[in-house]
Order: structure tokens, then sequence, then C-alpha cells
């Protein structure tokens, strides 16, 4: 693990709490795991992590996205989604294959909605004309999907577009 994701991840851990870990996995009923850590531990997590670790770079970016969503833990996957949404900017049209199949295994509006309205939506607009053409292709793809997660997608940025 890498030095930032094994801080995020031993962070959530720490401001986890096992009652309101059993809350949440009551109330979303996921099959993910909880630590209990607050959506603000979280936050704070990741803007912790960008002053430990300045300039990151667009791969290095990525790659940790990659890292904490790999273990099915909903806090890390979380930190995954707020790490984007702090560096949406630097996200480009190659980088919905890796938000795809973050969306197609999150299971969980918690986790698609922002990653649709926070982080693809706004990747979109800022692109050029071809660039947005493009990325417009994968939306309508998405939109037809047989995945109900990756629809649901395509229909809130679709949405965030207006």
């Amino acid at each position: 693990m890498s030095d930032a994701g094994s801080f995020v991840d031993a962070t959530l851990q720490a401001e986890g709490d096992s009652y309101r870990a059993a809350a949440a996995q009551q109330r979303l009923g996921s099959d993910l795991r909880f630590y209990g850590a607050s959506v603000g531990a979280v936050r704070g997590t990741i803007r912790d992590v960008s002053r430990r670790h300045p300039g990151l770079t667009h791969d290095e970016i990525t790659a940790l996205s990659s890292e904490l969503w790999a273990v099915p833990v909903f806090e890390r996957r979380l930190a995954a989604v707020v790490l984007l949404q702090s560096n949406v900017r630097m996200l480009d049209n190659s980088d919905l294959t890796r938000i795809e199949g973050f969306v197609r295994s999150a299971g969980l509006r918690e986790l698609v909605d922002p990653l649709a309205v926070d982080v693809v939506a706004p990747l979109l607009a800022r692109l050029d004309a071809p660039g947005r053409a493009r990325g417009q292709g994968v939306l309508d793809r998405w939109a037809g999907d047989g995945d109900q997660w990756v629809r649901r997608a395509a229909l809130l940025c679709s949405s965030s577009e207006r």
C-alpha cells in the first residue's frame, strides 16, 4: 500500500466508531464493511493527505483512488470519491473507464450520486468540444447499460448539465 493509502486507511480506522459503523451498515444495507468514520472525518482525511503529499499528479491521484476503492470498506470508497471531487480539474476522458468501474461496484447511491454529479458532470463540462462529444458518447452508452447504477449515473450526469 502507498504511504498516502496507508495514511488514509489508518486515519479512517482511528476516526471510526463501532456504533456508527453498525448504524451505517443497518441504514445502508450494504455488503461493504464500515469503519464508522463520519463524512467530516473522511473529508478531513483527504484534505490532510493532500497537505502531506502536495502536488500529487494525475496518475498518483487516480492510482490512490483505485487503491482506496479496492478494499470493500464504505469510508475508503467515500474517500476515493472525495479525492476525485477535490481533483476533478486534473481528470480527463481517459478516467471515465475507471469511474465506470467504481460506479458498477458501488452498489449505493451514497457513492454513485457524488461520482456522477460531483466528478463526471464537472469533468465533462470543462472539456473542449471534441472531448465533451467523446464523453457524451460514454454517457449515451451508460444510459443504455444493463447495470442500474451505471444508468443512474448517466441520468444524474445528464440532469446536472442543465
